[in-house]
């Protein structure tokens, strides 16, 4: 059983006879549009993913807002008793 990708891509041969077979698809005076057409989608997809390869690198590069901590209340002191009695 020949497949065309079972040993990575096609030789030489085989891209001659893709381009033919491209050719007789679309024509000549279309391959320059899809070119073009390619050529701007690639583009687009390599601008995409390099904007979120930079949002990744910032979010990384922040610190993490540090967690405030509660107002320390005062410490709670038992109540001094001056005159040695306790009140019920």
């Amino acid at each position: 059983m020949n497949t065309i990708f079972a040993f990575g891509l096609p030789g030489g041969s085989e891209w001659i006879v893709i381009i033919l077979v491209v050719l007789l698809l679309f024509g000549a005076k279309r391959l320059p549009e899809l070119a073009r057409g390619l050529g701007k989608s690639i583009r687009e997809f390599k601008k995409a993913t390099s904007e979120v390869e930079e949002d990744i690198r910032e979010a990384m590069k922040e610190e993490p807002k540090k967690q405030e901590k509660p107002a320390e209340k005062p410490e709670e002191k038992p109540e001094e008793i001056s005159d040695g009695s306790q009140s019920k």
